[in-house]
């Protein structure tokens, strides 16, 4: 290979260390998961140095969900590089306008307009940048404990440890309890611009809401002149089972930010999705917001790619019956360790272990590791460890992670003394 695997696994970190990050090099090293990326395919990443495979249930919150270099879209991008550049956001162009035209097909209700960018955070500091502009208001309602990004107004809206060591909060940033009605009735009123929430908080620990959660945050928007913005960045693209998570509450949100999965893993690809009577925002101003980068053309066919693929319905069906094989295997691993576990947070492929305590997390990420899997914690709720498979996985796989599932549970018991 000419990019993996060309130095020592030390000399590897040490430059990672000295020249990139050295809290994040210490950190591996003192937890014993010295992992170095190397060869990746489908749903599987080897040790840049010793070749040991690992089982990718993170899937960096999405971004594989179509598995590591997926031929179809390693063969759509070599092709797209012999036509297209990075092309100017300033003008008009076609592959932004096909990659658009083919998100409008597949949003639910009538959101129709795209606007493109590199990363989520990105998307999000646009999504309340044209609620803010719209609606003439200041107040952002977000979920505490909740994650939208590390950028301006994104990590406005997120848990307090991403944002404090910055300075205080600018004013009009409010959070609530996620799931609960009437703390967020309490907060809506004339001056709220969005309320801004993730589908299914990953971060927070993947607490699935009731069901009537999201009807009710819309009427209660419509009522106070709010917009609704939904954060799909990891819960869009198939990971639920439908397309869009929110498909699953029967809402329309005014505006859908996605992300992470629509790069294939290959190509950064964000956008920012709104129904048509925001863009008259723009209209006056269409230069308001440029993104160098973003919805760069080389990339598009890409994206569109990605969008075919995870539109299928054999696709989405697929997900459905896999999210089955992990739900009966969980309520097995539940009679067989109470001790430690509570449950499966699930909704499709977006998944979180419920476990008993706040050392739970960290200690089953690590015994997973060792028996083969990648999977971590949920930062913001750490008796939750994530689980995330890639959507192109089949059942005998989904079995293989649940047996090494059980084992690490077995192990992370003996370390808690369980």
């Amino acid at each position: 290979m000419q990019y993996i695997g060309q130095d020592s696994k030390k000399n590897i970190i040490d430059g990672f260390r000295k020249h990139v990050s050295s809290g994040k090099a210490d950190f591996f090293e003192s937890v014993g998961i010295d992992f170095v990326f190397g060869r990746r395919e489908g749903p599987y990443v080897w040790d840049a140095a010793s070749g040991r495979r690992l089982i990718n249930c993170h899937c960096n919150g999405g971004v594989f969900n179509l598995g590591h270099r997926h031929p179809l879209i390693i063969d759509t991008l070599r092709r797209s590089l012999a036509e297209l550049d990075i092309g100017n956001h300033h003008l008009i162009s076609e592959s932004r306008a096909m990659l658009a035209r083919k998100l409008a097909e597949l949003m639910p209700g009538d959101i129709s307009y795209s606007v493109f960018g590199v990363s989520g955070g990105e998307a999000v500091d646009l999504a309340i940048k044209l609620a803010r502009g719209f609606t003439r208001r200041m107040n952002i309602i977000s979920a505490g404990g909740g994650y939208h990004g590390h950028t301006g107004l994104a990590l406005c809206t997120g848990d307090e440890q991403y944002r404090a060591p910055f300075g205080p909060n600018p004013p009009g940033f409010i959070q609530v309890p996620f799931d609960d009605p009437s703390a967020l009735a309490a907060v809506v009123d004339d001056r709220t611009a969005a309320v801004i929430f993730e589908t299914i908080p990953a971060t927070y620990g993947i607490p699935v809401p009731h069901k009537d959660y999201f009807p009710f945050v819309r009427d209660l928007c419509d009522q106070k002149g709010t917009l609704l913005i939904m954060d799909e960045i990891q819960t869009g693209l198939g990971r639920t089972g439908r397309l869009w998570g929110i498909e699953h509450f029967h809402v329309v949100p005014d505006i859908l930010v996605i992300g992470k999965g629509l790069s294939g893993g290959i190509y950064p690809m964000t956008a920012t999705c709104f129904r048509p009577h925001l863009e008259a925002f723009f209209h006056d101003r269409p230069f308001i917001h440029v993104s160098t980068f973003g919805g760069a053309e080389v990339g598009c066919p890409a994206a569109l790619q990605v969008l075919n693929i995870s539109s299928q319905p054999h696709f989405l069906e697929h997900v459905r019956e896999l999210a089955g094989i992990f739900q009966s295997g969980f309520k097995t691993l539940l009679a067989k360790h109470p001790e430690i576990l509570v449950g499966l947070r699930q909704l499709g492929l977006m998944m979180g272990i419920e476990m008993k305590n706040e050392h739970c997390g960290p200690i089953l990420s690590k015994t997973l590791f060792n028996n083969g899997v990648l999977s971590v914690y949920a930062n913001n709720n750490t008796r939750v460890s994530q689980l995330l498979p890639p959507l192109i996985i089949d059942g005998v796989l989904a079995e293989e992670i649940l047996a090494r599932i059980d084992k690490s549970l077995d192990e992370a018991k003996q370390i808690l003394g369980l």
